[in-house]
């Protein structure tokens, strides 16, 4: 069975194995690039990192959803969702893997 998840200590160790550097500054670097993303995600409401995709934030409005078991109404509040929009040759890629 094969694992599905990617977790930043697997970032981590990769970066270690393939650039050399210490974990230590392997684990400050990603903390960096993920903290970036958020940072500007948050001012600008859309990111886009070329060859990969666009990430945007969206304002989702309250509405009524009902519980699938009991069918009991609940109001679910407005909230911010994150939405990702994949690039050409990010699906391109995808879609090259499945060829194989």
């Amino acid at each position: 069975m094969t694992r599905t998840n990617l977790t930043k200590k697997d970032l981590i160790n990769s970066i270690y194995m393939q650039i050399g550097f210490s974990k230590n500054i392997s684990e400050n670097l990603i903390d960096d690039f993920f903290t970036t993303i958020l940072e500007n995600l948050k001012i600008e409401k859309k990111l886009k990192l070329s060859k990969f995709g666009t990430f945007s934030i969206r304002q989702k409005k309250s509405r009524v959803g009902r519980n699938p078991k009991t069918k009991e109404e609940a109001a679910i509040s407005d909230r911010n969702v994150v939405l990702f929009k994949a690039s050409k040759e990010f699906k391109d890629l995808v879609n090259s893997i499945n060829d194989q």
